[in-house]
């Protein structure tokens, strides 16, 4: 069982990731991002998810230096946006996240979207190798990499993506692609675990917490863990973000899992990397 708030999975490239994250998306930068990062520090997460275009990466950056976390016990991810794709692009776009962020290296950079329309991940992932050939960063990989997207940058890399960050919930397993990160040895991270607040009231749920005792989040996100997937759920509440960590202490069973698997709809509730940043 994975038991504690600084459980790890290993990526194929040796580099240990902590299960369970933190996630800033929609934080505001300044006082309230700040805040934030600070109570999950003090709550005992070690891995903070930011991005260029969430437009916080200075508050995320102060909150771990006021921390008394030392940097080598943190595991701090951006992502490159979309209009910044493209092999010069990318590698400016990464020293302006650095700098704002406050960091030497960072632990985790992702190509945000595929963009496929704009046909230049293939190229600004070749920036992220250059990046990590050059121990700026410790890993690198993707977000929102459909099987197909991921196909096309494995028949054409020297490194492949340790990571998949994607939309994952009880609703929208993403089974396939699932299967694919792990043949490939891709390991999956789910964004939005929670659906943003959506799934909290789901009978099925409900009925699993209340048979621990727990709360609907704390079910999804041990689901997330236990189903090989990191996660990374984002509050503002200090309660909730305590709360969120608090899923080391029990084990859903099979039948548990498989009652959640039900709910799977197929149906993604967020943007379509087909679509999403084309002009």
């Amino acid at each position: 069982m994975t038991n504690n708030l600084l459980s790890t999975t290993t990526l194929n490239n040796g580099v240990k990731m902590p299960w369970l994250g933190f996630g800033v998306f929609k934080v505001q930068e300044g006082e309230e991002v700040v805040n934030s990062v600070k109570t999950a520090l003090e709550v005992g997460y070690r891995s903070i998810d930011t991005a260029a275009i969430y437009r916080n990466e200075e508050g995320v950056g102060k909150a771990i230096a006021e921390s008394n976390v030392p940097r080598e016990e943190l595991f701090v991810t951006t992502k490159v946006w979309n209009g910044d794709q493209g092999y010069e692009s990318s590698l400016a776009a990464f020293e302006t996240s650095l700098n704002k962020l406050g960091l030497d290296y960072l632990d985790l950079y992702l190509i945000h979207w595929p963009v496929p329309s704009k046909g230049l991940y293939l190229e600004t992932w070749k920036a992220l190798e250059k990046l990590y050939k050059d121990g700026r960063v410790r890993a690198i990989g993707v977000s929102n990499f459909n099987v197909n997207h991921l196909e096309d940058l494995l028949a054409n890399c020297e490194i492949k993506p340790m990571v998949n960050q994607v939309e994952y919930h009880p609703v929208f397993n993403q089974q396939e692609l699932h299967d694919f990160c792990k043949k490939n040895e891709i390991q999956l991270e789910a964004w939005s675990p929670l659906m943003q607040g959506g799934l909290l009231n789901d009978p099925v749920l409900v009925e699993i917490a209340n048979k621990y005792n727990k709360s609907t989040a704390q079910v999804i996100l041990r689901w997330d863990i236990q189903t090989g997937v990191v996660t990374i759920p984002k509050s503002i509440k200090p309660h909730r973000i305590t709360e969120n960590a608090d899923i080391f202490d029990f084990e859903l069973t099979q039948e548990d899992l498989e009652q959640i698997s039900t709910l799977n709809q197929n149906k993604r509730q967020f943007g379509d990397p087909e679509v999403v940043g084309r002009d």
